[in-house]
Order: C-alpha cells, then sequence, then structure tokens
C-alpha cells in the first residue's frame, strides 16, 4: 500500500486544537471589518466564502456554514438552497477572474474522508488547469503557487 504524506496541512489541523475550538467557527464569528485578515471574500445569510490559506492552486476557495455542523443533512433546506446559489456566485466569480480549464466543487466528510476539520462542514472550490499537477507537486512534495493570498484575496472580494 502507498501512502500519501501531507505535512504541510498539520500545522493548520492541530492549531485549531491549540487555540481552542473550531477555526472556522472563529473566523464566521469575527467581525466582518476583519475580513481581509481572515481572507473571508464573502458572507451570506448562513455561510462564508473564505480562501483556504493552504490551497491546491490559486483562487482554492471554501464556502462554509457560520453553523458548526458535520453532516449535509444538519444544514436544513434553507442553508442548502443558499450554498447553491453561492456556489454558482463562486463558480462565475472564479471563472471571470482566473478564466481555469474547470473547477473542483467537493466536500470531505468527517476526518477517514480527509476532512481536516472534520466537525465542520464546508464545500471546497478549486480552479483547475490542463498541466496543473506537474513534478514539483509528485515528486518535490512541493506545491508551487503563483500568488499571493491577499492579492487572491483582492481579486474575489467583491466579485461573489
Amino acid at each position: 500500500m502507498d501512502h500519501l504524506f501531507s505535512p504541510w496541512r498539520y500545522a493548520y489541523v492541530t492549531s485549531q486544537k491549540a487555540e481552542g475550538g473550531c477555526a472556522l467557527c472563529r473566523l464566521g464569528s469575527a467581525d466582518p471589518s476583519d475580513d481581509e485578515a481572515g481572507f473571508i471574500v464573502a458572507r451570506a445569510r448562513h455561510l462564508f466564502v473564505v480562501l483556504n490559506i493552504y490551497p491546491y492552486n490559486s483562487g482554492h476557495l471554501m464556502i462554509v456554514p457560520y453553523g458548526h455542523v458535520p453532516r449535509l443533512a444538519a444544514l436544513g433546506d434553507e442553508v442548502l438552497h443558499e450554498m447553491g446559489g453561492l456556489a454558482t456566485r463562486v463558480e462565475e466569480a472564479v471563472e471571470d477572474v482566473y478564466h481555469p480549464d474547470g473547477i473542483n466543487f467537493g466536500m470531505n466528510l468527517g476526518q477517514s474522508a480527509g476532512a481536516g476539520i472534520a466537525d465542520h462542514l464546508h464545500l471546497h472550490v478549486v480552479p483547475r488547469w490542463a498541466g496543473d499537477t506537474n513534478f514539483m507537486t509528485v515528486a518535490g512534495e512541493t506545491r508551487v503557487l503563483p500568488e499571493d493570498l491577499r492579492e487572491t484575496w483582492q481579486r474575489l472580494r467583491g466579485r461573489i
């Protein structure tokens, strides 16, 4: 059996315990005037959109409910409906700003499914380009991102 290690995520996953509580809850409950510091690009009634601080690609966003829930079934119809609408707006913004060849939307529900924050579900939005995985990622265990998170925030803020 082969094992894939992602040591760059360890600090992020363990920091939520060190800081006390859920990192996504802290972000969602922060004062909106702090959105730039928290990389929150948009807020809606039940959800917010935030940059992933350990992105797979430039423009990697997460759509996160304010409520701390681990499963889709716990969201309720109103939140699920808003999530679908927000996902559509995010898709349009990412296409407009980054012009990707494709976009991955996905959720990892539970630690065994790969969730870094298993108890607070979130929808990943990852822009993709042909050839965006190269030897650096595969052989060098290094992901090369051409854009700083602050620039990503500036480009996407107000587009969603």
